[in-house]
């Protein structure tokens, strides 16, 4: 999905002249005819608000690495003719400085719609709660071309496909890791990651090359990381935690308001 923001595309031609009064004198360019000319000039990325276009994804949508969840993608696409049975790729605003990792496409959600938590349980507090926090131009999150724009937010996932029963086996986690390992180096001003999960959690300090033993999982816990990012953490915010009350509305929110200092600071 595309559009949304009015950020100036890509030009395959050369950079834009800077405009005329009609004086004979040029006036200074506005922000955005700046990022522009960096965009022609091929040293700024272009912004949008959708796929994120990181140097492995392009492969993504064809990735069959993992058998066991390859076949599984095949066997649920015969019997839900309609759904995405593909890998889901990141969702929201290219130059984002937040990136919320989840686990994995869940079976009705995402594998359904082609987007993240899009459709399904899960996304019912995440939308939600990026909305309150002014990351989501609505609380809610129906369909991948239901007009959503994520704003400084994107969200990706550990694993871009579905697993059986939801859980991906170890060696799966790591081969997708490096997509998420290219989102990370593709986006140097990413700022904070909020990690939904232990999976999430271990999957950044993986792409991250960073030991796991030195940073331990836990709710509202704030780790700093070598590169100067902030990896945040907090309880998947899945059907099951919220049931039981692992995860509630409010310490959700309290881990947001965690994720706002840092941005804000």
């Amino acid at each position: 999905m595309s559009g949304g923001t009015d950020w100036p595309k890509r030009r395959k031609k050369g950079p834009p002249s800077p405009p005329s009064t009609g004086s004979g004198q040029a006036k200074l360019p506005l922000a955005g005819e700046v990022i522009d000319l960096l965009a022609a000039l091929e040293l700024f990325p272009s912004r949008s608000n959708g796929v994120f276009h990181g140097n492995a994804m392009s492969s993504l949508l064809t990735c069959t690495d993992c058998p066991r969840l390859a076949d599984f993608l095949v066997q649920v696409k015969s019997g839900n003719p309609g759904y995405h049975c593909k890998p889901v790729v990141p969702f929201g605003d290219d130059r984002a400085r937040l990136l919320i990792v989840g686990l994995a496409p869940g079976m009705h959600g995402a594998n359904r719609t082609g987007r993240p938590f899009t459709g399904d349980y899960a996304g019912i507090l995440l939308y939600d709660t990026l909305h309150r926090f002014g990351f989501g131009s609505a609380p809610v999150s129906l369909a991948a071309d239901d007009g959503l724009i994520l704003t400084d937010c994107r969200i990706t996932n550990a694993v871009k496909c579905l697993p059986p029963e939801n859980k991906p086996e170890p060696a799966e986690i790591r081969t997708c890791n490096t997509y998420l390992a290219d989102e990370l180096r593709a986006s140097p001003q990413v700022k904070v990651i909020l990690a939904l999960g232990l999976v999430a959690h271990k999957a950044v300090l993986m792409a991250l090359g960073l030991k796991q033993s030195a940073r331990t999982f836990g709710h509202g816990a704030r780790h700093e990381l070598p590169d100067g990012r902030v990896l945040i953490d907090s309880y998947h915010c899945s059907r099951y935690n919220t049931n039981t009350g692992r995860l509630t509305e409010a310490s959700f929110h309290d881990v947001f308001r965690l994720v706002r200092v840092e941005l804000d600071a």
